[in-house]
């Protein structure tokens, strides 16, 4: 009997809730950390990224627009999913990152718990950073969240699953939408997460992903019209100066690089840094000095 042939795994892009390979037909080597072969990645081109912006943008209204317990249960759904392909991540982290089994199984492990957390924020993050406001009148002034709108996310480049899954995680939750650049170097597990929000009931356009070279994509999406946000967290130095600076054309919100131990439980701030405050003022019905009410 002769041996099988193996069957390689065809990794492609997520954009508007599809699988296409890049417009430009290009694709490059990725190896593990010992520099042997993994798989060839799509290489996104700047009409990639394009098209991933209008995917987004065409669903931000229905995400925005869905009860933030709605967000949460999709979120949970993905935690779930993932859970069940934990064997299948736990070996594509280990490869991507040069990690032993037992490390990447944590990794894997504390990815689903952040799933799990931020699906318990949806419906909490509009109380804690909303309100009623104390005004010197006769009026109510209150003040709510909304989202911001298309966030671009240029992921953690050394942390290729935890650290995506912890700078995403919290775009989405508040009702933006997302357009991702996968870690360059290591972008196998961010290609195949694609795969579980496609059966995770997270709606298409929500999340696209792109995988290539960071600063090829990152540039087009730093200058779009269309992009409300980006957040530098995979940019070093120099190309997040560059991005910036693109970026300040049309005023976009800008979430610096900095220092993160991805491991530890987060914060608020990343759900923050990608929300409006709408504030409504309203006549109480008191007339007067004396409180006198019509």
């Amino acid at each position: 009997m002769s041996d099988r042939l193996s069957v390689f795994k065809t990794y492609k892009l997520y954009v508007g809730g599809k699988f296409p390979r890049s417009e430009s037909g290009r694709v490059y080597e990725v190896t593990d950390s010992k520099g042997n072969w993994l798989a060839n990645a799509p290489l996104s081109s700047r009409k990639d990224a394009r098209d991933a912006v209008v995917a987004a943008r065409k669903a931000f209204g229905g995400w925005s627009g869905a009860t933030a317990y709605n967000r949460g249960q999709v979120l949970y759904r993905v935690a779930e999913m993932l859970e069940g392909r934990r064997e299948q991540f736990v070996r594509e982290v280990a490869d991507a990152e040069g990690l032993s089994k037992s490390k990447a199984a944590a990794v894997v492990d504390a990815a689903v718990d952040r799933w799990v957390w931020y699906a318990g924020w949806t419906d909490k993050i509009s109380q804690v950073t909303g309100g009623a406001n104390p005004v010197a009148g006769p009026f109510f002034n209150l003040s709510s969240p909304e989202p911001t709108g298309v966030v671009a996310v240029v992921a953690p480049q050394e942390s290729s699953f935890l650290g995506l899954v912890s700078v995403l995680a919290p775009v989405i939750a508040t009702g933006n939408t997302a357009v991702v650049i996968a870690s360059e170097k290591s972008p196998l597990p961010a290609l195949s997460l694609a795969e579980v929000l496609a059966t995770s009931d997270v709606p298409g356009g929500v999340v696209n992903i792109l995988s290539g070279r960071t600063a090829e994509l990152a540039a087009p999406l730093a200058a779009h019209q269309d992009v409300n946000a980006i957040d530098l967290a995979g940019a070093d130095e120099e190309l997040a100066k560059d991005l910036e600076i693109a970026a300040a054309d049309n005023l976009k919100r800008i979430l610096r690089p900095q220092a993160v131990d991805y491991s530890e439980t987060p914060d608020i701030d990343r759900m923050t840094a990608f929300l409006e405050t709408k504030t409504v003022w309203h006549p109480t019905g008191s007339l007067g000095a004396s409180g006198s009410s019509y």
